[in-house]
């Protein structure tokens, strides 16, 4: 048996070595780390050794495995992950090549083979682990200042809006949880909604399925909605569902779904239906009940419900959708739609509307192919520009000023931009404020210039009042943003609060003709979240040989990093389209004067065919409904010369090619605009490869969606994560004080409110995420503190 065994294992090292100096010559040909090609012929020789002259056969790898041990330290240092995808396969391969070297006798008693190889395995993992450790998390810059006492009489019993209120802010003055009392946080109760994905979504991936709703909170009620348009009530102390209400329309067509919220509105007393609730639906349509009963309000629009694609002109089943709830300010109700991209340049407008909340009536419409400020309701037969940049992510308004404030999207498609007019350059990728009664425009201010990247803003920017150094009081805003940058502004005239620069960007590589803009704005007065560019020592895999393709990735691309202009070569998109950050946004405490905001690093490959190319034939033939970009993902994008291709930049194996951590939750202070504390969010446990959900939990930060919360307590909520946990940081230290395991993914932003019993309760939704690949389910899940 010794003897087979150690025959196979000369192979094995043989064969392993010729594909390293085969690929690793490729990678020195593109002026790469020569290292794969030098070991690789030194384990051809190793292999050939090993089967004529076993013991300098094991001689001469152990002194390969060495000098990738001095090449790994000198490439990396001592950063742990960094490490693991340089040496934990070629310690593996070095223990058996040792073990072909035991004699007969021992390998009649396996016994004596097993626990020393085990053991060798286990120091490696956990050293591996320890040289990383808590030096995963960024120190911190600075502390955070004593907590204050908080009330400030915002959200102190309800959540009555998507962010707790107009202002966005996911701020809650309740402070009965604190990091002193939070270990004793237990689950309180569980209610099933009963929408599960249907075999459309969850095997054959024709559509994606994103659970990512956040109940609001109005008296003793919690309202909440679900991605097949049921729409429920329950009770917010016990969780028994008080009705429920679903859209019975045809799904089929639609290849996304999703729904993050729902709306609240008090009608005038004597109203029929006085207190309603407003939820949009997968089918274009916004549809009002009663908050009481469930019942449509049929003396609201037409017998209950506004036909969102009316004077749209043509619109297929995916071609709108209401994503994210709309709001009620000022006797105006006001939505943006998720309008399709990226499949066809002849969409419906990306117009935002504003509507009578009592009757349903159209007031004013925000269609900037007419006009910069809205324009009067067209009449029937009249068709809203098509294709113009949308609103698809949460908007949120001053009321006492009188401002609703959009982030907008981009005309589509989003990687080839050569067809957009004036109007699609001027008001893409901004923060835009309009004037709530009129929809006059009062202020813009584009954050990218000629977008090619897909970086639409996902939310509307979070509003407090700023106290600055001269004691003067100034309405402020926040603003995330895919790439990274957080913007600090006026909100009531969009000057910057924070250094905004103009800085030169690449512009050559776009295919012929394409105008790429020669600058883009920065926001240098404030924490970047921007990732560094990636290099190739930067890469990252499970094992040498899937970095060694994400290292010949990286050589090959035509750029790495932000703002690479959209050619026909690949670049290496880092942000990409699902951003830094994402729809979570921000959380503000306004008494501190602090934020938080998760972010992630997801790099992708993104290229341009022509529309003739072959290749682009095989990739429609591979194209599944939705957004998952795991696997190369052809946007059609009719109409216009090119194609693209999506891909998430993995290797092989399904690892991703940039090293972790992939996720962190950072806190910061706005006064002095310093980061307090920087954390790894999420662990490895429910990331496995090959799409598994069997992983390790070791703290790599994980891809997250969904947002954070504060509280008047002292602490940061949040679940996001792919690992399935709903986490309660310390807001002073940025230490997590508590988790709670979760039964499907909780891709959503948790909220908070006082039950009817005086206990403050935290809530998540736990349903799953299409894109993300997480347990599905159908969980709305309370936790409190114990019943005293």
């Amino acid at each position: 048996m010794a003897w087979l065994y150690r025959l196979v294992i000369a192979w094995c090292v043989a064969i392993l070595g010729g594909f390293f100096a085969t690929a690793g010559a490729v990678l020195a040909s593109l002026g790469g780390s020569p290292y794969y090609l030098v070991a690789g012929i030194a384990m051809v020789a190793s292999g050939a050794l090993l089967g004529r002259r076993p013991r300098w056969g094991r001689r001469f790898f152990a002194a390969i495995w060495i000098g990738t041990l001095i090449w790994a330290i000198w490439e990396v240092g001592f950063d742990g992950l960094q490490l693991v995808p340089r040496l934990v396969a070629p310690t593996v391969l070095l223990v058996l090549v040792l073990l072909s070297g035991a004699s007969a006798r021992a390998w009649r008693s396996p016994a004596r083979i097993v626990p020393a190889a085990v053991a060798v395995l286990l120091a490696l993992g956990v050293g591996g682990i320890a040289l990383r450790g808590e030096g995963v998390e960024a120190q911190q810059a600075a502390r955070a200042a004593a907590i204050p006492p908080a009330p400030t009489g915002e959200a102190d019993g309800d959540w009555r809006d998507y962010g707790g209120t107009l202002s966005g802010r996911r701020y809650s003055a309740l402070a009965d949880i604190t990091p002193q009392n939070v270990s004793r946080l237990e689950l309180a109760w569980t209610q099933r909604t009963g929408d599960l994905p249907m075999p459309a979504e969850s095997k054959e991936h024709k559509r994606e399925y994103h659970s990512e709703a956040t109940p609001i909170h109005i008296g003793d009620t919690l309202y909440t909605c679900t991605p097949h348009s049921f729409v429920q009530a329950m009770d917010a102390t016990t969780g028994r569902t008080k009705w429920s209400w679903h859209e019975d329309a045809r799904i089929a067509g639609n290849n996304y779904l999703v729904c993050r919220g729902v709306t609240y509105f008090e009608a005038p007393a004597g109203t029929p239906c006085p207190r309603r609730i407003f939820a949009p639906t997968f089918d274009a349509r916004l549809v009002a009940l009663d908050a009481d009963t469930g019942q449509p309000c049929r003396s609201f629009a037409t017998d209950g419900a506004i036909d969102l694609r009316a004077n749209m002109g043509t619109s297929r089943p995916s071609d709108q959708i209401g994503t994210t709830p709309p709001v009620v300010v000022n006797d105006r109700l006001i939505i943006g739609e998720r309008i399709i991209d990226n499949v066809n340049r002849d969409i419906p407008s990306g117009v935002v509307r504003a509507y009578d909340p009592v009757s349903g009536a159209p007031l004013w419409a925000w269609d900037v192919g007419r006009s910069p400020d809205a324009i009067a309701p067209l009449p029937a037969g009249q068709t809203y520009t098509r294709g113009t940049p949308n609103v698809w992510g949460a908007i949120t308004a001053d009321a006492a000023n009188g401002l609703v404030y959009l982030g907008t999207g981009n005309a589509s498609p989003d990687y080839w931009i050569e067809y957009r007019r004036p109007f699609d350059d001027r008001f893409g990728s901004s923060i835009v404020a309009l004037d709530v009664a009129s929809g006059k425009l009062r202020w813009t201010r584009q954050l990218v210039h000629r977008d090619m990247w897909d970086m639409d803003l996902p939310i509307g920017p979070s509003l407090f009042d700023y106290r600055a150094p001269d004691g003067r009081i100034i309405p402020a805003l926040i603003q995330t943003t895919k790439m990274g940058q957080v913007f600090f502004l006026n909100r009531l005239t969009g000057a910057p609060l924070a250094a905004i620069t103009e800085r030169p960007v690449r512009t050559d590589g776009a295919t012929p003709g394409v105008r790429v803009a020669p600058t883009q704005p920065f926001s240098t007065g404030m924490p970047s979240f921007t990732p560094p560019a990636p290099s190739e020592v930067a890469t990252w895999g499970a094992t040498p040989i899937d970095q060694l393709f994400c290292r010949i990735d990286i050589r090959r691309a035509q750029g790495t990093g932000i703002y690479q202009p959209m050619g026909l070569k690949p670049i290496i998109g880092h942000p990409a389209f699902d951003g830094v950050t994402d729809w979570g946004g921000a959380a503000v405490d306004p008494v501190r004067g602090v934020m938080t905001v998760n972010t992630m690093e997801m790099p992708f490959k993104l290229w341009l065919m022509r529309r003739d190319d072959p290749r682009a034939a095989a990739l429609m033939k591979q194209k599944q409904g939705g957004e998952n970009a795991m696997q190369a993902q052809l946007q059609t994008q009719y109409n216009t010369p090119y194609v693209a291709v999506v891909k998430a930049w993995v290797g092989i194996f399904g690892a991703p090619c940039v090293a972790p951590p992939w996720g962190h939750l950072t806190a910061v202070d706005l006064g002095t605009r310093r980061v307090l504390w920087k954390k790894v969010l999420g662990t490895a446990r429910d990331t496995g490869l090959f799409g598994s959900h069997l992983g390790v939990p070791i703290k790599t930060g994980v891809p997250n969606l969904g947002g954070s919360i504060i509280t008047a307590g002292g602490l940061a909520f949040i679940g996001a994560t792919t690992d399935q946990y709903l986490r309660a940081f310390d807001l002073t230290t940025g230490e997590v004080v508590w988790k709670a395991r979760l039964p499907a993914g909780a891709q959503a932003t948790p909220m908070t409110y006082r039950g009817r019993d005086g206990r403050q309760y935290v809530v998540i939704t736990a349903g799953g995420h299409g894109a993300l690949g997480t347990r599905y389910g159908d969980y709305t899940l309370a936790f409190a503190l114990p019943k005293t």
